[in-house]
């Protein structure tokens, strides 16, 4: 399998690798700046050599960490969709974002650069995630759950907004409850209350 670079990895090293890229964004998260490389290789379970010849950089580990975390949030559609009616998927996804929002700002400042000096890398998060929504979004209207006038877009910025409101791990109760109306919002009328109990 080819990494980002296009060279092929062996599947030891890839392996290892998602081990790590795994290790950094829950320290990153729970840790923010003071993560540091020894720690995420020990709970990694590898080297900190080995973490040194994948990532020599941390803001490489930083920007890999990035894309292996949005990519895997995105890769979570399809089983969220099978397990669960579309709207109650989308909501259950809207709270595995706030996870991964909490590893993106434990890595913030580098990040930050690192989005300042490659413009394509926001643009390319932003469509992953659209395209994610869209999925939901798609399903749910099939499934007469969410109106058809509301635009992935729409409840992409949506979300965001609850996550620039109460994004710090402290606020997650209120933010629970900021997407709970969200999808009050988006859903047909009554149906989420309904479908919720609240």
């Amino acid at each position: 399998m080819p990494d980002p670079s296009g060279r092929r990895v062996r599947a030891d090293a890839r392996a290892n690798e998602d081990k790590l890229l795994a290790a950094a964004a829950l320290a990153f998260a729970r840790d923010g700046a003071a993560a540091t490389l020894k720690q995420i290789a020990e709970d990694a379970g590898v080297g900190i050599g080995t973490l040194y010849r994948r990532f020599p950089t941390r803001e490489q580990l930083v920007d890999a960490t990035y894309r292996y975390e949005t990519a895997r949030l995105c890769a979570r559609t399809s089983p969220l969709l099978r397990d669960l009616p579309a709207d109650r998927a989308l909501r259950a996804w809207m709270s595995e974002v706030l996870d991964y929002l909490a590893a993106k700002h434990g890595m913030a400042e580098t990040l930050k650069a690192l989005l300042r000096d490659d413009e394509r890398l926001g643009s390319q998060t932003r469509a992953q995630l659209t395209d994610a929504v869209e999925e939901f979004r798609l399903a749910a209207v099939a499934q007469g759950a969410v109106r058809e006038d509301v635009a992935s877009s729409d409840i992409l910025m949506a979300l965001a907004g609850v996550t620039l409101a109460a994004g710090d791990v402290r606020q997650r109760a209120q933010a629970e409850r900021l997407l709970d109306l969200l999808m009050d919002g988006i859903t047909r009328p009554g149906r989420w209350r309904a479908a919720t109990g609240s």
